[in-house]
């Protein structure tokens, strides 16, 4: 019977159980932690016909304990010690000591847009901050948010739903072409939807965008080369009359004007934004938030939106 009565047992008996044994008073415990002594008194009477033990007898002005009291405060103490840590704990998260692994969802164009500013800024900032990007199928980012298989998840995420996001830049899609390309040296102001069907395309797998975009054109079936990583597309590019429509921000980075040019095209749908998604779960948590005020710090607002324009067959 004892030991069913004691699964009741609320946290507040015991821990005027652990204050009665440490002060050995129960009007100093009642002020320890915050009862009125007849509330005290009380709490004591509950506990001791809960355990079917005195517990604690005065004698000489104090409450000494029982020896079942002894053998419980061995268990109590300790554990109300751990609770209150727990409790007080202020969740603090210093990034310049810090040795943790974020795990993060990124295609390939994502990882070279984001992860120079990103790296450098862990570098001065939480030199020993571990980075992994794994790419997941989008119907497969909210569950791994949620069991914390990734922390977050970035990029133009249209297909996610169901997290918390932040917006973190906008960038538009555009042609990229070798420099001395016949249609680069030959177009003067805008390029239309008649020159977009003289070329023959390439795109990566992962990049659906791409592809809704040749689809909208009618030039789907003008697609010659459909890559896994887009590591490769640049040297492609450079070498053949190919094209690839890609985001700007990412063609800007590695247009050479010896080696490539950005054809001034109008794209269907051609501007998106890229944001920075987590879990509800997590939201509190601070390494979590200390990386998303982080990612907003470097990126948020940035907009890669003005019209390509060439000159002389040369994009700026």
């Amino acid at each position: 019977m004892h030991w069913m009565n004691s699964e009741r047992l609320d946290l507040n008996l015991l821990r005027l159980f652990e204050a009665v044994y440490r002060l050995g008073s129960v009007s100093r415990a009642a002020d320890s932690i915050g009862l009125s002594q007849p509330a005290a008194s009380q709490g004591l009477t509950r506990l001791r016909l809960s355990l079917g033990d005195a517990l604690f007898v005065r004698t000489s002005g104090r409450m000494r304990p029982t020896l079942r009291a002894e053998r419980l405060a061995g268990t109590i103490q300790p554990a109300i010690a751990a609770i209150q840590e727990a409790l007080q704990d202020k969740d603090s998260f210093e990034p310049s000591r810090s040795t943790m692994t974020f795990r993060m969802h990124m295609s390939d164009i994502g990882e070279a847009r984001l992860l120079p500013e990103l790296m450098a800024a862990l570098h001065r900032e939480a030199p020993g901050v571990r980075v992994q990007t794994i790419p997941l199928p989008h119907e497969a980012i909210p569950d791994a948010l949620e069991t914390g298989a990734i922390h977050f998840a970035l990029g133009f995420l249209p297909s996610v739903s169901g997290t918390e996001r932040v917006e973190l830049l906008r960038d538009r899609y555009a042609v990229v072409v070798r420099a001395g390309h016949p249609l680069a040296t030959a177009t003067k102001g805008r390029v239309t939807a008649e020159d977009l069907r003289k070329l023959d395309y390439v795109a990566v797998r992962s990049h659906s965008e791409t592809f809704r975009i040749l689809k909208q054109l009618d030039l789907d079936g003008q697609l010659v080369l459909t890559s896994a990583h887009f590591l490769a597309l640049p040297a492609i590019i450079a070498r053949t009359d190919l094209a690839v429509i890609m985001p700007q921000a990412i063609a800007r980075g590695f247009v050479d004007a010896r080696r490539y040019a950005l054809l001034p095209a109008t794209l269907p749908r051609s501007t998106f934004t890229v944001s920075i998604h987590w879990s509800r779960r997590f939201d509190a948590d601070p390494a979590h938030r200390w990386m998303r005020s982080l990612f907003v710090g470097l990126f948020k607002g940035q907009a890669d939106l003005a019209p390509t324009r060439t000159r002389k067959g040369v994009s700026k």
